[in-house]
């Protein structure tokens, strides 16, 4: 066989691509990611949109401004970008090393030769020369076994697992924003109780003090009446506390210094509430798109391009080298076909004895792919479990809050009543005092539970991954 045939069989082997292809990602719980499975009765259909920017379902204008600003300037969700542009970045590099190089120089050479007369020689030095030289450059490895095609793989992968990344980062920063919002209402709201029993208890005090005077009430009523108001004023300070870390904490999400947002929320408003029916259309469905599940999913694919990226490490490469060069002492003969110079050069390297490096380097990338395949398992079961926990919960709590309210109706006609009792003389200052405290309780028990609620509402919309953007995870396009 003659050189020009041999390098053509070699160039014909271009489309061999050795290594194992990535077929998707094996199956996990199939009977879990059934939609009859997780669809739990808070589940009903929902528009896309609606349900990507789910949040904006409670209706409120502070909630929704708070999360667009920290979507748009968290520290966190720079950093994910800027993962993302790194990984794009790689994937155009690992594209453009499969092609031809080209490269091109152009240099002026001036010399002038030295005066050897003085040395007996004859003739003097001669004045300076110039040599003009122009050239050109070109070389490309020929993708043989593939190897180039699984670098590319594998770096569209991970550049697609960027993204998945930084959609999670979206998930959680927008769960986490409604979680801090919520304890910000939440003490806000608590806060404005203490200050409303306060109230009714200084007045009760008050009447105390008056009937002590009158010697209709004893000193010890007076001090059980006192102690009440005092307890009830000592659980200020607390709520004021957190209601400050609440504020720090929106603050930070939304990449600010803490007190920046303290004007801006310092008015108080009342919990969102959250709708009547959960627009989740397909849980199942949902669960599959989650982003950590759609990174994992993408970090087994870049493995398992890696693995042929290294065998093909034990298969021979073939490079591909020209130079065409040119050299005149005139410029304007530069180009003329008797001042070139050409050069074609193939080659072909095979590294035949590595003490089983490449094996080593294979062994390695497998074991690399093993390990992303078990994470991935991982991610999966731990998706479902968060999913079926978090629908549960919501469920229960939904169910937990209605019942509350209807312990707060009750409380707050028996508190009225004992009201009229004691203003009537039929009801001691106890009586009233007791049944004040047990409204408060109620009235306490249903804050915390229709928070809860939002936030069981929340971690339900994290679990499933909603609340990431589209746009912001879409992958470089390459030839």
């Amino acid at each position: 066989m003659n050189t020009p045939l041999y390098l053509f069989a070699l160039c014909a082997l271009a489309g061999c691509t050795v290594g194992p292809d990535y077929t998707g990602a094996p199956p996990v719980a199939p009977h879990s990611l059934q939609a009859g499975h997780l669809a739990h009765d808070t589940a009903t259909p929902g528009r896309a949109g609606a349900i990507a920017r789910w949040w904006q379902t409670l209706g409120d204008r502070q909630l929704d401004l708070l999360v667009s600003q920290a979507l748009a300037h968290s520290p966190d969700v720079a950093e994910a970008q800027a993962r993302v542009r790194q990984a794009r970045a790689n994937l155009q590099s690992e594209v453009a090393a499969g092609r031809p190089k080209l490269s091109s120089d152009a240099m002026l050479l001036r010399m002038r030769s030295p005066d050897t007369s003085d040395f007996g020689f004859d003739g003097t030095g001669r004045g300076p020369l110039s040599l003009y030289l122009a050239g050109f450059d070109a070389s490309w490895e020929v993708d043989l076994f593939g190897g180039t095609r699984r670098a590319v793989q594998a770096a569209d992968a991970q550049a697609q697992a960027a993204g998945a990344n930084l959609a999670d980062a979206q998930v959680q920063l927008a769960a986490e924003v409604v979680q801090a919002y919520t304890d910000l209402r939440d003490r806000q709201a608590r806060l404005a109780l203490v200050d409303a029993t306060l109230a009714v208890e200084q007045q009760a005090l008050g009447l105390t003090q008056q009937r002590l005077e009158r010697g209709v009430a004893s000193q010890l009523q007076f001090e059980q009446v006192l102690t009440q108001a005092q307890n009830t004023q000592a659980q200020r300070l607390p709520l004021q506390t957190q209601l400050i870390e609440a504020q720090d904490e929106l603050a930070l999400l939304c990449g600010l210094e803490p007190g920046e947002l303290d004007n801006r929320l310092a008015a108080a408003a009342p919990l969102p509430q959250v709708p009547a029916q959960v627009p989740l259309a397909n849980p199942a469905a949902l669960l599959k798109a989650r982003p950590d599940v759609r990174a994992a999913e993408r970090q087994l694919a870049m493995r398992t391009a890696q693995v042929g990226q290294q065998q093909a490490e034990w298969f021979p490469k073939l490079s591909l080298t020209g130079d065409l060069s040119f050299s005149a002492a005139d410029p304007g003969h530069l180009l003329r076909n008797a001042n070139g110079t050409w050069l074609a050069l193939p080659r072909l390297s095979w590294n035949i004895l590595d003490f089983g490096r490449v094996r080593a380097g294979v062994e390695n990338a497998e074991g690399s792919r093993d390990e992303a395949l078990a994470h991935y398992q991982g991610v999966v079961l731990n998706a479902l479990k968060d999913a079926d926990v978090a629908l549960a919960r919501y469920g229960h709590q939904r169910q937990n809050a209605v019942l509350l309210a209807e312990v707060q109706a009750s409380a707050e006609r028996a508190a009225g009543l004992t009201r009229q009792r004691y203003e009537a003389g039929t009801a001691s200052t106890l009586d009233w005092l007791d049944a004040e405290r047990t409204l408060y309780d109620a009235r306490q028990n249903r804050i915390g539970a229709d928070a809860q609620l939002l936030k069981d509402f929340t971690a339900l919309h994290k679990a499933l991954g909603m609340g990431w953007q589209v746009a912001a995870v879409t992958t470089a396009q390459h030839g």
